[in-house]
């Protein structure tokens, strides 16, 4: 009977009932509240349901992130295994692969003035640096949070592992790719606040073709430029570039198949995960995560309203040719910020058509965050 009475009060206790803490309780909350917003709301679901699900997963069962160092038995938790490919860089430059695989830079190279409006957005992250120095954090780890401005995910994660702020890697990575989810919330109450009716109503001329020789050339030459110039970016925009001649060159349909489709989604899973497991309570509910969440909250929103206030500039430029929405795109977060600029034109002018034109800036803003990145490396010496 003692025997039983023993067995039975074991394993009550094994149930994570027992070792559930009000933080624990909280995040579980989050997480819900996540999978609502992906499952119910549509809000980028590819990017949040595996962030939230991994989030469930450790504040319920905490072993699922265990490292080597600490197992009793020199295994790691299943996670810990996805999140090492996230230190390593790994995950985010196979993102980069896919992302080029499966976007046309086509309106890029017609209208090279969407650099401009893609490098404007990038203010935001000069802006999060600062502030987040002023919040206290050493230089690294300013830079490493500095890019959740871009809203980008995979490079916000290459960054803080490149620069050793692993402590930091969790939050910076769940608020870059929250922001990037958020994006159809976040910016268009700052584009209506910026821009006025007439200017949101703008039509933009039609792109002029552009050939698939240049679509070819394009990739190989950004990479020699910028890698010759900062060869730190190599890993993100290397791939970016190497995903997007697969594309374009029209010879390796397999590979383009594969980066663009099963690889992406393969990575999305094992990234999404892992992302959201590094958000136990313990290592996410403290002031130093609750500032970065608020920096990087903050320096998007900046980054949004410099590449509007751009997009003003050239439609003042060029005598009301261009639509200052569009350069709200200028962030990373390819090509749900071109989505919102389409929407927020739209809802103005049904027949406006701003998708194409927004893409301009949008995949210069990936480029830009990249090499920012870069940039950050090569001030520490980081290679």
């Amino acid at each position: 009977m003692d025997y039983i009475s023993n067995t039975l009060d074991n394993l009550v206790h094994q149930t994570a009932f027992f070792n559930l803490s009000w933080g624990n309780a909280l995040m579980i909350i989050v997480a819900c509240v996540f999978l609502y917003l992906a499952i119910a709301k549509g809000f980028e679901p590819l990017l949040l349901t595996p962030i939230a699900f991994g989030m469930l997963l450790v504040n319920i069962y905490p072993d699922i992130m265990l490292s080597i160092e600490d197992s009793s038995n020199g295994v790691g938790g299943l996670l810990y295994y996805f999140y090492l490919l996230d230190e390593w860089a790994i995950l985010p430059s196979l993102i980069f692969m896919g992302v080029g695989a499966m976007t046309d830079f086509g309106p890029l190279i017609a209208n090279p003035k969407s650099f401009l409006l893609g490098a404007a957005a990038q203010f935001g992250i000069f802006s999060a640096y600062f502030g987040a120095i002023a919040f206290g954090f050493n230089d690294k780890a300013a830079a490493a949070i500095s890019i959740i401005g871009g809203a980008d995910g995979p490079t916000s994660i290459f960054l803080a592992g490149k620069l050793g702020q692993t402590a930091l890697l969790g939050p910076i990575a769940v608020a870059a790719y929250s922001y990037m989810s958020l994006v159809p919330i976040i910016q268009p109450p700052i584009m209506k606040l910026l821009t006025t009716k007439k200017e949101r109503s703008i039509k933009m001329g039609q792109l002029r073709p552009v050939s698939k020789l240049e679509k070819i050339l394009f990739p190989i030459v950004v990479t020699i430029v910028v890698c010759l110039i900062l060869p730190t970016t190599a890993p993100l925009v290397g791939m970016l570039m190497l995903g997007n001649l697969f594309k374009e060159s029209g010879v390796v349909r397999q590979l383009t198949d594969t980066a663009s489709n099963a690889l992406m989604y393969i990575v999305v899973i094992i990234l999404g995960t892992s992302v959201g497991a590094t958000t136990s309570a313990e290592a996410f509910l403290n002031k130093e995560t609750l500032a970065i969440v608020v920096l990087g909250l903050v320096a998007f929103a900046f980054g949004t309203a410099a590449g509007v206030l751009f997009g003003k500039l050239m439609c003042i430029a060029t005598k009301g040719k261009v639509n200052p929405l569009i350069g709200s795109a200028g962030v990373s977060a390819v090509p749900m910020a071109a989505r919102v600029s389409q929407k927020v034109g739209a809802e103005e002018d049904p027949s406006n058509f701003l998708l194409m034109h927004a893409m301009g800036p949008n995949v210069a803003g990936v480029i830009g965050t990249a090499v920012a990145a870069g940039t950050f490396m090569a001030v520490f010496g980081v290679f």
